[in-house]
């Protein structure tokens, strides 16, 4: 029997442009008057990763969407290379089509594919992780030994960065598994207004880092990138190991 794809939409409403596959979820969403910018609270919030890993070069990204993502790191971080794998070719085609995201080049390379074997090791410094099918977060994606083969995809220092719904019921176990896989140094934070958990998985970094040195940090990050990282810092303090001098990252 003939697996059934999902139905792919596309949607503009109030300024906005909108994707959804298979339903009415939102896939993805961007900005009419401003294609390249984040325009989910969510995305935005992912890259709280800059905090602890500034200077990516290698970035893989699991799931395409609209390329709100491939599009900000393609803009903004000059020295980044970024490989993206997309399960479904009419995602591609529609995010080429109606979100503005540019052809492949020498620094983006999109690719149809399976994320979970997309991974070799030590192929990237920051590994993104935002798929779903039909609502729910793709499983194989979550799997222990996609973490433990996600930590070998990692180079000596890296990050990974994966978006959870607040409400999926195995999103302890997810995070179990991925503590796991990195020895324990995995942070999540809760978006600042989309109901979404944001997990990051460290390689190679420091565990335990001052609340004045990340403070001083993310001032330094949002004037060069407009995104509000003091406010992430303070969302770090509500789902993680924390003192009144530090974050603690793991054992």
């Amino acid at each position: 029997m003939k697996k059934h794809k999902p139905s792919i939409a596309v949607s503009d409403e109030y300024g906005y442009r909108t994707l959804h596959v298979g339903g009415e979820a939102i896939q993805s969403t961007m900005r009419l008057s401003d294609p390249w910018a984040l325009a989910l609270d969510y995305t935005r919030c992912m890259m709280a990763f800059l905090l602890f890993h500034p200077e990516p070069r290698e970035a893989l990204m699991i799931g395409l969407g609209g390329g709100s993502l491939a599009k900000f790191f393609h803009r903004n971080f000059k020295r980044t290379n970024v490989r993206v794998v997309e399960l479904d070719e009419r995602v591609v085609i529609a995010a080429r089509t109606h979100f503005a995201l540019p052809p492949d080049g020498q620094r983006l390379r999109v690719e149809i594919g399976d994320g979970a074997e997309a991974l070799s090791p030590e192929c990237c410094d920051v590994l993104v992780v935002d798929a779903y099918h039909d609502e729910e977060h793709v499983p194989t994606l979550a799997s222990t030994e996609f973490y433990d083969t996600a930590y070998l995809a990692l180079a000596e220092r890296g990050v990974m960065v994966v978006n959870f719904m607040d409400d999926d019921r195995l999103l302890n176990q997810y995070l179990g598994r991925m503590e796991a896989a990195f020895g324990g140094r995995v942070l999540a934070m809760k978006a600042l207004y989309d109901p979404n958990i944001i997990a990051f998985a460290l390689k190679g970094f420091d565990s335990k880092y001052p609340w004045d040195t990340l403070r001083l940090i993310a001032q330094a990050l949002e004037s060069r990138y407009d995104l509000p990282f003091p406010r992430y810092v303070s969302r770090l303090r509500g789902m993680n190991t924390v003192t009144a001098q530090e974050l603690v990252i793991g054992p």
